[in-house]
């Protein structure tokens, strides 16, 4: 029951999240200087019938609430409007790019994981040592680097220098040719991304590896990777929470690495979007890209109290307080 209770409670501060950032998003339209219909029409000249005429169109003459709520019905039906550039829907418009982006996204993330907690988890081990001082090195040169400046240096070296990978594009429709667009473009935002989590499971793990536990696992001669994996569990919490942080950040380096990379993802069409002003589409990858980031930070918290026991004996002792 007390699990159940957390899960509808961070349920509904999704939905209150996802609220109250639809309403924000929707309001930039409002908040754009000059006449809405004119940030419609862009950068094209249009004559006063023809904006009278997309006034009507996207009762713009209506009131503010009037509209947020007519747009909020509309996308409960996945109608998003039509895209100012293209002149279809929103969602057919974005769906060729949307899967780049995933694909991008979820290759890092996975790399991301992998990579900082295992590095992590070997500094913590071996604390005080040339590994640990190694590791720390390249962590705090990979929070320090920005994920686009380190994508033209991997550009710069492995692309023009030596040739071993495309300059920029997706390739062909195989998945070997993908995999091989896509894997400079990965590492770039793999390394900012592994660095933070590196830093993160080596001062969790750090609290694990000299607690009581630990030294009675060893007493009785239990296997390295058994004491390795219950200390993980126990410092699952920032590890995870940090997660949660990251792949927010992730997102958000994801734009400026398409754009480097000169990837048809959604990160590039919302720069191109935001250019020429395409509002529909702005206000659907934003809504998109805040929805991803909510739901995971709920996913990654409901995670953590299911997986680590400390959390829920914490939660206890507030509800007894």
């Amino acid at each position: 029951m007390e699990a159940l209770k957390f899960v509808v409670k961070k349920l509904v501060a999704f939905t209150v999240s996802i609220t109250v950032l639809s309403f924000i998003i929707f309001s930039l339209l409002f908040l754009a200087p000059g006449d809405p219909a004119r940030v419609l029409v862009g950068a094209r000249r249009a004559s006063p019938e023809a904006l009278n005429a997309i006034r009507e169109q996207y009762h713009l003459n209506d009131s503010f609430f009037s509209q947020y709520f007519r747009w909020v019905g509309d996308a409960a039906h996945l109608d998003f409007g039509n895209s100012i550039r293209t002149g279809s829907p929103v969602t057919e418009t974005i769906s060729s790019h949307l899967s780049v982006s995933l694909e991008l996204v979820l290759v890092s993330l996975v790399l991301s994981i992998i990579c900082g907690i295992v590095f992590g988890v070997i500094a913590a081990k071996r604390r005080g040592k040339f590994s640990d001082k190694a590791i720390n090195f390249v962590a705090l040169v990979g929070t320090s680097a920005p994920s686009f400046a380190a994508g033209l240096l991997l550009l710069y070296v492995f692309a023009l220098i030596l040739g071993w990978f495309p300059v920029y594009g997706i390739g062909e429709d195989t998945f070997a040719d993908r995999v091989f667009h896509l894997t400079l473009p990965a590492i770039a935002l793999t390394i900012g991304v592994s660095a933070m989590l590196m830093k993160v499971t080596r001062s969790a793990m750090l609290n694990e590896v000299d607690s009581d536990y630990t030294v009675f696992m060893r007493a009785r001669t239990l296997s390295p990777l058994r004491i390795t994996f219950a200390q993980l569990k126990n410092a699952s919490g920032p590890i995870l929470t940090s997660t949660g942080l990251v792949l927010a950040s992730l997102i958000g380096a994801t734009v400026l690495v398409e754009t480097t990379f000169a990837i048809p993802g959604v990160g590039n069409l919302l720069a191109s979007s935001v250019t020429m002003k395409d509002v529909p589409v702005v206000q659907f990858l934003t809504l998109v890209l805040a929805f991803f980031i909510c739901l995971s930070q709920a996913l990654v918290d409901i995670a953590v109290y299911f997986i680590n026991p400390a959390s829920r004996a914490a939660g206890r002792g507030k509800a007894a307080a």
